[in-house]
């Protein structure tokens, strides 16, 4: 059972997500929240698998919010935020803060249902092009910032499967394309995530654009 809390200014949409997930049988909301602030407040005393915040919100943003959320849950809490607009300023940030992906208002039930199942499952929601679009243009807009790290301390094979996480292939399309095991491919990403202090599969992905690994509009990116 995914238990879930809703997060939302405005009580139309954030009814309008309860109801909708609450008719799923392995999905069960057990919070709402109408900010940011009470968002850490529910989810601090529900514990819940998955937090769905608005990244805009009163008193508190989402992203405040989640970086709040995940610091306290010690990674037992995922979070999914969602926006507005497709070219949200914040969405960068959002993904930097260590939420597993975002997801549109106006996104049709079965993308909804989608969304929460995969970041409930600790995956990062990196497949549909628009998110990888809109992580390249945000970390090319930071091109001139020096990265923070480098991957000298990455072995070659590493350094492939981060810039094949970046393109969006999941553990399974990494291991054919590599000609590996899924276990191997698992020992891979653990290690660059160790030596990268990478929390997830989203921050991977921001890290190989800001390094230069993957080119925004790039072949496959």
């Amino acid at each position: 059972m995914i238990r879930t809390v809703v997060a939302d200014d405005q009580a139309v949409v954030r009814t309008g997500f309860v109801n909708l997930l609450s008719t799923q049988d392995d999905i069960t909301v057990v919070g709402e929240a109408e900010d940011g602030e009470q968002a850490v407040r529910v989810a601090a005393g529900t514990r819940p698998d998955l937090v769905l915040l608005d990244i805009r919100m009163p008193r508190m943003n989402g992203i405040e919010a989640a970086r709040e959320i995940l610091a306290a849950s010690d990674g037992t809490t995922k979070v999914l935020m969602l926006t507005t607009f497709g070219l949200d300023e914040y969405v960068y940030d959002a993904l930097a803060a260590g939420a597993g992906g975002f997801l549109l208002k106006d996104a049709t039930f079965a993308e909804l249902l989608h969304a929460v199942r995969v970041v409930a499952r600790g995956e990062a929601l990196l497949s549909p092009e628009i998110t990888k679009r809109l992580i390249g243009e945000f970390v090319s807009s930071r091109a001139s910032r020096p990265p923070a790290r480098g991957t000298d301390e990455l072995t070659a094979r590493e350094e492939e499967v981060l810039v094949l996480i970046a393109k969006g292939l999941s553990n399974a399309e990494i291991a054919v394309r590599l000609t590996i095991t899924d276990h191997t491919v698992k020992t891979h990403i653990n290690r660059l995530f160790a030596k990268l202090g990478l929390r997830d599969r989203a921050q991977a992905v921001i890290t190989a654009y800001e390094l230069g690994l993957v080119r925004p509009g790039g072949p496959g990116a």
